[in-house]
């Protein structure tokens, strides 16, 4: 457990010490170098929060009740993915839908109505989600 979060703490340090030095070498134009620094951090980052969740999760869903181990823990983290991950698509969805509405109504400003209509059933995703959460919760 110690190792994952030193070489987490190491990881982000050195993320952070890798945009100050560029930054402080004025090399803001070189964009190359940039993604190459945050393409190696990921790199590093993604498997060991991968790491963490493996690790952590059975901990957090085997809690403990009065007789022994109790299966709420995974209703939680169904409950947590629901509105999380719906949540992520409503933001992927509103950012299209809603940069390609501002395009069309600055070019026909008589469309705006029917674009607010795409731009709410983008967001009714993360309503969806929010619902399920709900649901699951009322279930526990």
């Amino acid at each position: 457990m110690k190792w994952m979060l030193t070489s987490s703490i190491i990881v982000v340090l050195s993320t952070i010490g890798t945009g100050i030095f560029l930054i402080s070498t004025r090399q803001n134009a070189d964009k190359a170098k940039i993604k190459k620094a945050l393409r190696t951090n990921l790199w590093a980052f993604i498997p060991l929060m991968s790491m963490a969740v493996i690790v952590l999760v059975p901990d957090v869903a085997a809690a403990v009740g009065e007789n022994g181990v109790s299966p709420s823990g995974f209703g939680f983290i169904a409950a947590a993915l629901s509105t999380g991950l719906a949540t992520l698509g409503a933001g992927y969805a509103v950012g299209a839908v809603g940069s390609s509405a501002l395009g069309a109504v600055s070019e026909d400003p008589r469309i705006l109505g029917k674009t607010l209509i795409f731009v709410g059933l983008a967001e009714g995703i993360a309503i969806y989600g929010l619902i399920i959460s709900i649901l699951i919760l009322g279930r526990l």
